[in-house]
């Protein structure tokens, strides 16, 4: 590996954001001659297509994102992980990477047309300073933002620590124009988004993604919630699309024993390399229970594979993504950098998880059928000797659906109709408390701002998904007003597959601790022989 390379797995939503920049040209009609025999040869041909493209296409062209789509176009023949990053999509993924980057500590986004808060980093300048989800964006730095693209808007946003950020916004239930002067400084993006401590002495753990800092964000984490006393621990791998190979070992390490495989990777190029538990815990400290889903993908795919394997975790949810693929992110010159696949990861039992990608659109490979249609390929033993399966994932020990919505509440969530009700909300009802309770008066308040918006909808289906409206609301409430990590801790009860992990806990120790006396007797038994 060539200096500056790192090595990562990453999600599938970011690459697939990344290759859909893909280069579909025209068919060329050409006098038909041998085949090019090097790649030499190939390299010249198209350096004649770019020269005659320049020359003669009809309109002004653009040699760096044609060049930048063809690139693009020739890692799609590999596999879908292969993807180059220009300027900006490198910077995000090196932000990314270290979990850190430096600014106000918001993001924002385009809804009704206008450029809006959507959310704030709790604790960072832009909180400190007043800002809320749903202010409009009026100007920043004295610059409009009704005419700036969204990624303009941002950039002003952005800057050194310690400068000053001049921002102007409207917000319902105030007539005039609110001003804040905030100071940039570093802005945490921690992979960990959320730790507590529930009912029955249970601790919970939510990681999103694996950056630089993953490791320390767990350790602080466990403290947090008083590992030494937990009756079990839930990790929460849903929705989490990879990140750094290393930072994916060393999560799984601390819950393994010392020496233990975690993963090891091989390829055309790449020698068989192994990573074993460099720590471990060395004893069962309590039960662990992983939750997956179908977009658990890449370095979430190997904590949940090595935790299987060793029937350390009691895996629990949906077939996850199945990416089996190992990337070097290669830097390159202008500040661009190629992710490239060179290997392909195991776990422990020897399960390769990739799904098949042959003959796939990167639409049908992101967005596939169900992941419990796919049939394995492989059958391996866990060290207890429970079967396990690759070829399509990690298939959960026990499956458990989240609550699906009907039409009605999918609705609502694509309108984004709770967000832009909340800073209605808030300006009749300022500083809701932590323990929101909302009566029928606000469910009724709710239903008029339905109708005055002209959303869609009948009062069956209002009264059917009553509950559901109930929830979302205090969500959006109280993110808004104290936070996405406060507002989150209020609706675990509700989560299908928490509650059930929380069930599952014995059975979880029972997995952990058979697998432990299996281990022990075949060791005995060697020893004997």
């Amino acid at each position: 590996m060539r200096k500056g390379a790192t090595t990562s797995l990453f999600s599938g939503l970011i690459l697939f954001s990344a290759l859909m920049g893909g280069f579909l040209g025209p068919r060329l009609n050409a006098t038909a001659k041998d085949p090019p025999d090097s790649t030499d040869q190939v390299v010249k041909q198209f350096s004649e297509v770019m020269n005659l493209i320049e020359q003669t296409y009809a309109e002004p062209v653009d040699p760096e994102r044609t060049v930048y789509s063809a690139i693009n176009g020739m890692l799609r023949t590999l596999d879908p992980h292969s993807v180059f990053f220009d300027p900006k999509r490198y910077a995000e993924l090196r932000e990314e990477q270290q979990g850190k980057y430096y600014g106000v500590g918001m993001t924002i986004g385009t809804l009704d047309g206008r450029t809006k808060v959507l959310s704030l980093v709790v604790g960072a300048p832009a909180f400190r300073a007043g800002l809320r989800p749903g202010d409009v964006l009026i100007r920043v730095n004295g610059v409009p933002s009704d005419k700036l693209a969204t990624a303009e808007v941002s950039k002003l946003l952005r800057g050194a620590k310690g400068t000053l950020a001049r921002i102007e916004v409207e917000r319902e239930g105030s007539p005039d124009l609110l001003k804040f002067e905030v100071t940039r400084d570093e802005i945490p993006r921690p992979s960990i988004e959320f730790a507590y401590r529930l009912k029955d002495n249970v601790g919970y753990i939510r990681i999103k993604s694996f950056s630089e800092t993953t490791d320390r964000e767990l350790a602080a984490k466990l403290k947090e919630v008083d590992e030494s006393t937990l009756q079990g621990l839930i990790l929460d791998l849903r929705d989490n699309g990879g990140g750094i190979l290393n930072e994916g070992i060393r999560v799984a390490d601390t819950f393994l024993e010392k020496g233990q495989l975690v993963v090891y990777t091989k390829g055309r190029n790449s020698p068989e390399r192994r990573f074993n538990a460099p720590n471990g815990s060395g004893v069962l400290r309590y039960p662990l229970v992983v939750l997956i889903n179908q977009d658990t993908a890449s370095a979430a795919e190997i904590v949940a594979g090595a935790l299987q394997d060793h029937d350390r975790g009691l895996i629990i949810g949906e077939t996850s993504f199945g990416k089996g693929l190992v990337q070097t992110v290669y830097p390159l010159d202008q500040q661009t950098g190629l992710a490239l696949t060179v290997a392909h990861w195991y776990t422990p039992s020897g399960r390769l998880i990739q799904r098949d990608y042959s003959h796939l659109s990167l639409f049908d490979y992101y967005s596939g059928k169900d992941r419990d249609d796919i049939k394995p390929t492989e059958i391996k033993m866990t060290d207890s000797g429970r079967q396990v399966f690759g070829g399509g994932g990690i298939r959960p020990d026990v499956k458990v659906q989240d609550r699906k919505f009907n039409a009605f509440e999918s609705a609502l969530l694509q309108s984004a109709v709770f967000f832009n009700y909340t800073p209605h909300y808030l300006a009749l009802h300022p500083r809701p408390s932590k323990t929101l309770s909302l009566d029928e008066v606000a469910v009724n308040d709710f239903r008029q701002y339905l109708n005055e918006e002209k959303f869609p909808y009948n009062e069956s289906d209002f009264m059917a998904s009553l509950d559901f409206i109930r929830q979302q609301l205090k969500y959006y409430i109280l993110t808004s007003e104290y936070g996405q990590v406060e507002a989150t801790r209020f609706t675990l009860d509700d989560d299908v597959e928490i509650q059930k992990a929380i069930q599952l806990m014995p059975q979880a120790k029972e997995l952990a601790a058979n697998a432990k006396r299996v281990v022990a007797q075949r060791m005995k038994t060697s020893e004997k022989q």
